[in-house]
């Protein structure tokens, strides 16, 4: 399994490319000038740290994203329970809905997904 690593702030530089992609460096800098208060050099240094990690790509001067942000996440997710419930899905519910009660339409949504996740 893939395991990148992303600090809150990469996080959230993250979600603006998947947010404006395609987007061009240029646009980057001016985007996070504004959400973060950086400077260009600052910009393209997390943006190459990104891009090093595997989440996107940067052809000529254009970023576009090798996961989505769907992608991405499921990727953390599966990591999380994993190493935290031994890969246990049952388990991991089991600790999400302790102290949490569902609403019919969030155990139904769940029914369907176990439904379409059975192996036949």
């Amino acid at each position: 399994m893939v395991e990148i690593q992303l600090g809150v702030i990469e996080a959230r530089y993250a979600d603006m490319i998947w947010a404006h992609e395609p987007v061009t460096s240029s646009e980057l800098v001016k985007l996070t000038a504004v959400e973060f208060g950086w400077k260009r050099t600052t910009a393209h240094n997390v943006l190459r740290r990104l891009c090093d990690k595997g989440l996107f790509q940067n052809n000529g001067g254009t970023v576009t994203s090798l996961l989505s942000r769907q992608e991405f996440y499921s990727l953390q997710s599966r990591k999380f329970v994993e190493d935290a419930f031994d890969g246990s899905l049952p388990a991991f519910i089991a600790a999400f809905t302790k102290n949490k009660t569902l609403s019919p339409e969030e155990a139904t949504e769940i029914r369907r997904m176990i439904d379409n996740a059975k192996e036949d």
